[in-house]
């Protein structure tokens, strides 16, 4: 954990002296509503709101020690049903459903709600975090907990918030990913950078985690290239799977300056060629990596590993940046690069890893530019389509083709929810191209495209 700013832990200093000082919690101590501190919640909880916001935008190895802060009995439990939520999904779950390590935070959290004045008002927004936290929890864990409480009402409550349809992986997944959505808008996420070999192994997959929700969000993550670099130059991490691919999300997905990428290109070319199997694990990264819709492998995040890679080291790494360079650079859609990509993939196996990568690298400029087409623009598709053909024969791959026919359809079925106008050119001219294009590319045959475009009879309604 990163100790909070001092800037931000004078500003809540300030914000609980002025709570303190304010009428709204003069008001709700003398009358004990709930609508005084409704009032004194939506004064300066929004307050609140935007200091958590900023840290967790640019100081997000910040965000445990401020949730500390919070905790002061100042702030009035204030935020603290928020606060809970997050500790919730932070943890790491496994196949499960289950913490893969007890979730400290989260009862540090919980234990201060429990313990404020405030409690019966907290309680009230605090049920379904408890619930899920308990379910995602170890019975004897939680039973621990429960018991730590000397007060029994709050035992009692704490108590009736273990379900038993919990006690079901697949009711906790169904439960989880309901509760997930509630906080998609809020940016939560947090870290800890492991010191020890130890701690890479325990506090990897959280981290990886991390820094894949950075870079899908596309944050400022300035403050967070000291600890990387850190990282990076731990000779005990070197030629671990776990320093590989962080090495490979720093590499590809951070903004970095001339002097940190030299130190970066240093430690990861000097790994490259002492690691054994570096370049079949380095591969293999890419390659789920590709597969990843969430974050995908672009041009930049290409163009940014190729910067960092040295070339002079002819080896397959070499090679393949080396054409992915030229691809990005002159596009897909040159013939000179076609012939590169043909001349490339024959030197390896058709379903070698790097092949692969070659493919999903092509297919993703296919898939950027369909998916974002708008319903007007179906002529770019009839025009795009005409490359299909050229790699579907480079590559003879199968998966490949099915990618195409995949991501085509999802078109077409768009195109034909907007054109329902039958006799209309734009729905001619849609039902001409697929009838024809479709069958020479082996996505569909004539039965099924006359299907697609048979119409529907209503049934008519059966008389009274």
């Amino acid at each position: 954990m990163q100790e909070l700013a001092q800037e931000y832990v004078d500003q809540l200093d300030e914000l609980a002296q002025e709570i303190q000082s304010s009428e709204e919690l003069q008001q709700y101590l003398e009358e004990e509503e709930e609508e005084q501190y409704m009032q004194l919640r939506e004064t300066y909880e929004p307050r609140i709101n935007r200091v958590y916001d900023e840290v967790a935008a640019r100081y997000p190895l910040q965000l445990i020690a401020l949730e500390t802060k919070l905790l002061e009995d100042q702030f009035e439990g204030m935020f603290l049903p928020k606060t809970l939520g997050f500790t919730v999904l932070r943890g790491e779950i496994n196949e499960a459903y289950k913490y893969t390590r007890p979730q400290d935070h989260f009862k540090e959290v919980l234990l201060a709600i429990c313990n404020s004045a405030n409690f019966d008002l907290l309680r009230k927004r605090i049920g379904q975090s408890i619930q899920m936290g308990f379910a995602l929890s170890s019975d004897i864990w939680v039973t621990n907990l429960i018991n730590s409480i000397e007060n029994k009402r709050v035992r009692y409550f704490l108590q009736g918030q273990k379900l038993d349809r919990y006690r079901y992986a697949d009711e906790r997944k169904t439960g989880y990913i309901r509760y997930q959505r509630q906080f998609s808008n809020d940016n939560y996420m947090s870290a800890e950078f492991p010191q020890s070999l130890a701690e890479l192994k325990i506090l990897y997959s959280q981290l990886k985690r991390f820094l894949l929700y950075r870079v899908e969000r596309d944050f400022d993550n300035s403050s967070i290239v000291p600890h990387l670099q850190q990282l990076v130059e731990n000779e005990d991490f070197k030629g671990h799977q776990e320093y590989l691919e962080v090495v490979f999300l720093y590499a590809s997905y951070f903004e970095l300056s001339k002097e940190d990428q030299a130190h970066l290109a240093k430690h990861f070319n000097e790994v490259r060629t002492t690691m054994p199997e570096f370049q079949e694990s380095f591969l293999q990264y890419l390659l789920s990596l590709h597969m990843n819709e969430e974050v995908p492998i672009t041009p930049e995040a290409d163009k940014r590993m190729s910067e960092v890679l040295d070339h002079s080291v002819k080896d397959d790494l070499s090679a393949y940046y080396d054409l992915m360079d030229e691809i990005h650079s002159k596009g897909y859609t040159n013939e000179e690069v076609q012939e590169s990509v043909k001349s490339f993939y024959i030197r390896y196996e058709g379903l070698s890893v790097i092949n692969e990568c070659v493919r999903q690298t092509i297919y993703g400029y296919f898939a950027r530019l369909i998916n974002n087409l708008e319903v007007t623009d179906y002529p770019e598709l009839f025009e795009i389509s005409k490359l299909y053909p050229v790699y579907m024969s480079i590559f003879a791959n199968q998966q490949f083709n099915q990618q195409l026919k995949e991501l085509s359809l999802r078109y077409v079925r768009k195109l034909l929810k907007h054109y329902t106008d039958k006799r209309g050119k734009d729905y001619q001219d849609i039902k001409k191209f697929v009838s024809t294009a479709f069958q020479d590319f082996g996505f569909m045959k004539e039965k099924e495209i006359v299907e697609m475009f048979k119409t529907r009879r209503k049934r008519k309604k059966k008389a009274e």
